[in-house]
């Protein structure tokens, strides 16, 4: 199984930029994709972005597109959320996400694909 920890949480000004870290170790020389999701209180824990094993395809929510990079560095077991153009809108515990990849699809936009899931990182962005 794979172990993940979040980390790059923080507060930021609305407009500012965060990037978040999640740091997988265990069984990592099985491919496996990654995903990132968010919370808040009160809600369920929705798509923000995922990433395949190989890096190629990537997918993200609406609401962040054009504002949030995934990418991932395979050689150091490393998956990354570049977020720019923050709004207080994006304030939410932040999740990074995996299971084991026979195949990528959209599927990886559905949170029951995911196996194993990090304790989160509390973003929060002020107006």
């Amino acid at each position: 199984q794979v172990q993940l920890v979040e980390s790059g949480g923080g507060l930021v000004q609305a407009g500012g930029s965060l990037r978040l870290s999640c740091a997988a170790s265990g069984r990592t020389s099985s491919p496996y994709a990654m995903g990132w999701f968010r919370q808040t209180p009160g809600n369920e824990r929705e798509f923000v972005s995922a990433i395949s094993w190989s890096g190629g395809i990537t997918y993200y929510s609406d609401f962040v597109k054009g504002r949030f990079t995934i990418s991932r560095d395979n050689a150091k077991n490393m998956v990354y959320l570049q977020m720019n153009s923050l709004k207080p809108e994006d304030t939410a515990v932040y999740y990074c996400e995996a299971y084991y990849q026979s195949s990528f699809t959209s599927s990886a936009r559905q949170r029951n694909s995911y196996n194993y899931w990090g304790q989160g990182t509390q973003v929060t962005v002020s107006s």
